[in-house]
């Protein structure tokens, strides 16, 4: 299987009639653009699934909504510690219980 990697504008060609063009990304959605004869079919993959048409062998499994992870390193890791130790060692005031919450919400405090 070919994968290629993309940027707005870039496009490729299926033999010598067909050109798919990576149009924009919004989210996390890609809008391509695809210029084909007429007599090419063109159907997204839940609808031919839905219109009972099998999976092809070659559609890797993904998940529909990619994690992104912040990338982790050691400073990151201590920097975290001692942000919590300093809440720690705050009062318990509105302001600083949910700052304490939101951190717990990014980063699960381990058990």
């Amino acid at each position: 299987m070919l994968c290629i990697s993309m940027r707005a504008g870039d496009y490729f060609t299926v033999g010598q009639t067909t050109v798919v063009q990576f149009d924009r990304l919004t989210g996390d959605r890609v809008h391509l653009t695809i210029n084909a004869p007429r007599e090419v079919p063109i159907l997204r993959g839940d609808v031919l699934e839905r219109g009972g048409g099998q999976r092809p062998g070659c559609v890797l499994d993904t998940s529909p909504r990619a994690v992104k992870q912040l990338p982790w390193s050691h400073a990151k890791k201590q920097a975290l510690a001692e942000l919590r130790q300093t809440l720690a060692q705050m009062d318990d005031s509105p302001e600083v219980q949910k700052l304490r919450e939101k951190l717990n919400c990014i980063f699960p405090a381990p058990v």
